[in-house]
């Protein structure tokens, strides 16, 4: 008898991550589509078409479908669906896969739908969705039924989701639209600002990872970085360090630290003295910036830690509720 596989999706601003039941993380890309305009086809997704990010001749578009979180652009969301469930599960008419599918908390009932039919339409069986920090919790290793208070703080590359986890449910949170895409943007508009120098978002990506810091240090890594003078539009090359990215993001930096404040504010004071016990775990791609993690303990005063997988843990969560569905249904999800 055949029996249909569950599959558990990180569809996220940056990445998609996909989980399959009994192997773990399968698969990890960009999540960018790239079409020819002219025929209407899509020519490469993930890896290859991050690859044709401002780089592609004007019939070509790379897109980021995904926007803060939520869908921006349907259908190429449901050709980038379609593309992992595909590549993940193979091609069958008959046995689709179940799929759990993560959504930033406090989106509208219509964004839910949309990535509820997105999913559906590109190739599974039923749909479920879980809110990204629970399952950013179970992917850390929390274990989110008990009744104590655990705080996550899951920053992607969209959206900075903060919740106060209890009995299997979110008690408090706060999402803000701001994320990994927020701090690129920020080193792009510094590097503008204070060195007559344009430079593309994948140029400010590589800047952060390579040297980004989100509290000033007393020997600053120095990095070579290329791109076009604003005056006279040729190539130029400058030297950034460390203590300037930290100038740069200094605004994204803040709205993150100010929705853990706000957060710990409403927390239940039974729960907030868990918390001070067990510490904040930081998850998501963005929150391994260096110094994050020491910036907001300064300023909350409480523990923190960045899991040890951290870019992992929403799909491994995804898959943990996947794998466990009944036990899980009643608490979170929404099943079509």
């Amino acid at each position: 008898m055949f029996k249909s596989m569950d599959i558990g999706i990180d569809l996220g601003t940056a990445n998609i991550l996909v989980y399959v039941k009994g192997k773990g993380v399968v698969l990890k890309e960009p999540s960018v589509v790239a079409i020819d305009k002219v025929r209407n086809k899509v020519l490469a997704v993930g890896d290859d078409a991050r690859e044709m990010l401002g780089r592609a001749p004007g019939s070509i578009v790379a897109i980021r479908p995904l926007k803060e979180g939520v869908i921006a652009n349907y259908t190429v969301t449901q050709k980038l669906l379609a593309y992992v469930i595909e590549k993940v599960a193979g091609k069958s008419l008959f046995f689709k896969p179940r799929v759990m599918t993560c959504v930033p908390i406090g989106i509208t009932s219509v964004e839910k739908r949309a990535v509820m039919e997105a999913t559906t339409q590109g190739g599974a069986s039923k749909t479920y969705l879980i809110e990204e920090p629970l399952a950013a919790a179970l992917g850390a290793g929390i274990d989110i039924s008990v009744p104590r208070g655990n705080m996550v703080v899951d920053i992607g590359g969209g959206t900075c989701e903060v919740a106060v986890i209890s009995l299997g449910g979110i008690v408090v949170s706060k999402s803000v639209r701001c994320g990994g895409d927020a701090i690129d943007s920020a080193i792009v508009r510094y590097i503008r600002k204070a060195f007559n120098m344009f430079i593309g978002e994948r140029t400010a990506e590589n800047i952060k990872i390579e040297i980004g810091t989100a509290m000033k240090v007393d020997e600053p890594a120095v990095m070579e970085v290329r791109g076009r003078d604003l005056l006279s539009g040729l190539p130029k090359s400058i030297e950034v360090n460390a203590n300037h990215v930290c100038e740069a993001v200094n605004e994204p930096v803040s709205m993150i630290v100010d929705a853990v404040r706000n957060t710990l504010e409403r927390t239940p004071p039974e729960l907030s003295a868990d918390i001070m016990d067990r510490g904040i775990v930081m998850t998501g791609g963005s929150s391994m910036l260096r110094n994050l993690d020491r910036l907001i303990s300064q300023e909350t005063g409480m523990p923190v830690f960045v899991s040890d997988e951290a870019l992992n843990c929403v799909a491994l969560g995804t898959g943990i509720a996947v794998e466990n569905i009944d036990i899980y249904r009643k608490g979170f999800m929404t099943s079509k």
